[in-house]
């Protein structure tokens, strides 16, 4: 075992903290070449839409037990098999253009991305402690923030000037650089390998989706975000097909919602001391009277505007819902954070992949109107969800104070 050495131990920091956003771009680098690629494989919309939720979900539910393995077996090796077999299978796509093959290698990629990212989210925990171990936590939002940003606005030109398989080839070097730069600079960081035990770990996880409040804050972040994908998943479409704009516009309206995106999380941030209710029903009745007027007013006329314009809206109360939920669930199993934090993650792609798509293709959404009528049905569940989830909630703050008072 090659132990990470102290003179490179700098440089590998920043290789990891570099790393985590490759999620992101795996993610959105190809949204702006959807129609593209849907034309050049001879697929339906759906078809391909099907490959990035594919992505997503294997993302998601590889997540839950990452952690473990890592913990188990170490982050290294895991970490440059990953970026081996994702640097493969990126150049695989770009060379096969079959959508079966595609389906099969981002299967693939979505596993190979979880080992990476929870890998070095963990290499921190490994290296660093107290204050120092807190200031590089806190860039871990702002730092994956990033890639929705950037990464469509990258693959909007690089899908105007070389074509959707650009994308692929940008992926397959860029993580192939990495896993050189890896090879050269990094380590194992970890120090004390844990004992992998399936059954105790099943045994977590159930504990923690049979709390109501818990498992309910994951359908509502995961619903959140899956406001985004739905967008993510239509909007290629409408841009480009409908509104007759390139796929440089395309990435220019994601790059919007992803920054509408972190300021609701920042927005969130700088509210956390007023009432969670307050907060939660203000920023639904906003987002449902935007996504009203998105549909109600098609028949005055729609344009790429009209249709960014309150996107940025609803996506920005999107963002604030999730940031405050998102650290509800976190911080609700305190002794296990560690798995409280990758069932989060997880939850929030499977979640978001299955409500995203099956909204896009339930409504079949290629027009504001539609995307306005997919958006308030989710909306709409995710009002339900908060009732059912508040009322958990007092329930458990309830028994806490009663403990508190009986301990007292």
């Amino acid at each position: 075992m090659r132990t990470l050495k102290e003179n490179h131990q700098g440089f590998s920091t920043i290789l990891a903290m570099s790393l985590i956003p490759l999620s992101g771009f795996a993610t959105d680098i190809y949204l702006p070449s959807l129609p593209a690629m849907a034309k050049d494989l001879h697929v339906s919309a759906s078809a391909i839409q099907l490959s990035l939720v594919l992505f997503m979900f294997s993302t998601g539910i590889s997540q839950i037990f990452i952690g473990s393995i890592l913990d188990s077996f170490g982050r290294f090796k895991i970490s440059i098999i990953s970026l081996a077999v994702f640097s493969l299978t990126s150049f695989v796509i770009a060379i096969v253009p079959n959508i079966y093959v595609i389906y099969a290698m981002r299967i693939i990629q979505g596993i190979t991305i979880a080992f990476i990212v929870v890998g070095k989210r963990a290499y921190f925990v490994d290296i660093f402690s107290g204050e120092k171990l807190k200031s590089y936590i806190s860039l871990f939002a702002i730092i994956w923030a990033c890639a929705p940003i950037m990464a469509p606005f990258v693959g909007g030109y690089l899908q105007s000037i070389f074509g959707w398989r650009s994308n692929f080839y940008f992926l397959g070097g860029l993580s192939l650089l990495f896993l050189i730069l890896e090879l050269i600079y990094s380590g194992e960081s970890l120090k004390h390998f844990q004992p992998f035990k399936m059954k105790s770990i099943l045994q977590t996880y159930g504990g923690m989706l049979k709390t109501a409040d818990f498992s309910l804050g994951l359908l509502i972040i995961g619903s959140c975000f899956g406001l985004v994908v739905i967008y993510s998943l239509s909007s290629p479409f409408i841009i480009e097909r409908v509104f007759g704009y390139s796929s440089v516009t395309t990435g220019y309206s994601s790059l919007l919602s992803g920054l509408s995106i972190m300021t609701g999380g920042i927005i969130a941030k700088s509210l956390l001391k007023k009432s969670l209710v307050k907060k939660i029903v203000t920023a639904l009745v906003f987002q449902v009277s935007l996504v009203l007027l998105m549909i109600f007013t098609v028949p005055i006329g729609t344009n790429i505007y009209t249709l960014i314009g309150f996107t940025i809206g609803i996506h920005m109360s999107g963002g604030f819902i999730f940031n405050i939920i998102y650290g509800y669930c976190l911080s609700r199993f305190s002794r296990n954070a560690g798995v409280a934090s990758g069932l989060t993650g997880g939850a929030t792609y499977m979640v978001s992949s299955v409500f995203s798509y099956g909204f896009a293709n339930l409504y079949a959404v290629k027009s504001q109107f539609l995307l306005g009528v997919a958006n308030i049905s989710l909306i709409l569940l995710i009002g339900l969800l908060f009732i059912a989830f508040n009322g958990r909630r007092k329930n458990y703050l309830s028994a806490q104070l009663k403990d508190a008072v009986a301990v007292s």
